[in-house]
């Protein structure tokens, strides 16, 4: 494997992603093709929040089933990937060298925004993963720190996985009567599209106050949770010299009519 290896931020949207027969399910299921085969992955997941980063080191980790009211099937599914305590504790003395006061998790599994996309991606669970955690009442800046202080890993054969949303709001699911062919709100279009320009465009400052200059951020994002990935992917490209980052949405499309399901790769 020569070079780095690019972040990448994806919309994992709802778990039925797994079994959906739409454009999103189909990306996942060959993003594999494009990318050198990992070492090991540090997932960064939205639906891991904690007080300060925590970094797992199970050396097997559970899969969780961190959801309810979906059909049995769902609840069957396990990815058995090895554990990559190694690799945690790599990434909490990384961010513990940049001023982060850090924990550490011996127990914490994989939720489904680590081992849902990561069905879809590499499907024979073969390489080692752990995760890391967000902090929602942090925000954008805390998260692209975070990021910069993992650029390192992009040299030691580490798939950076950034799982969130680019638009989540659930609301407006359920209003849409969980629809997979629903139509795509104006408001959810505005947005991925200011995203998609933004982050292409690599301008780091609009980003970081979106909630102020992007159209119809508070209706996509009433809580930050899902967003906050992205920042860490981001950062991650950037390193802490600041980089100039190539960022391309290589995948865009809409579930359930208002989960924008793009997908970023940063260089």
């Amino acid at each position: 494997m020569n070079g780095r290896l690019p972040p990448l931020f994806i919309s994992h949207g709802s778990p039925t992603v797994l079994f959906d027969d739409d454009a999103a399910h189909r990306f996942l299921f060959g993003l594999a093709v494009d990318l050198p085969k990992p070492k090991a992955i540090l997932v960064v997941s939205a639906h891991w929040e904690t007080s300060i980063p925590t970094v797992s080191l199970a050396e097997n980790p559970e899969t969780i089933h961190d959801f309810g009211g979906f059909a049995r099937e769902l609840y069957d599914v396990h990815y058995p990937a090895p554990g990559a305590p190694a690799l945690g504790e790599r990434a909490g003395i990384l961010l513990e060298g940049a001023g982060f006061a850090v924990a550490r998790d011996p127990n914490r599994g994989l939720d489904h925004g680590a081992w849902v996309p990561l069905k879809l991606i590499y499907p024979d669970a073969d390489i080692p993963v752990t995760q890391l955690s967000i902090q929602t009442r942090l925000g954008p800046q805390h998260h692209l720190a975070l990021g910069q202080a993992l650029a390192p890993l992009r040299d030691e054969g580490v798939l950076i996985v950034a799982s969130g949303a680019a638009t989540h709001n659930l609301q407006a699911v359920f209003d849409a009567r969980f629809r997979l062919d629903a139509p795509v709100p104006d408001w959810v279009a505005a947005f991925a599209a200011w995203l998609a320009k933004t982050v292409e465009g690599g301008d780091v400052d609009a980003l970081l106050d979106y909630r102020a200059r992007a159209p119809f951020a508070i209706e996509n994002h009433p809580t930050e949770d899902h967003i906050l990935p992205l920042f860490v992917a981001l950062g991650a490209a950037r390193g802490v010299s600041g980089e100039t980052v190539k960022a391309k949405r290589i995948h865009a499309s809409f579930s359930f009519g208002a989960l924008a399901m793009d997908v970023y790769r940063f260089e």
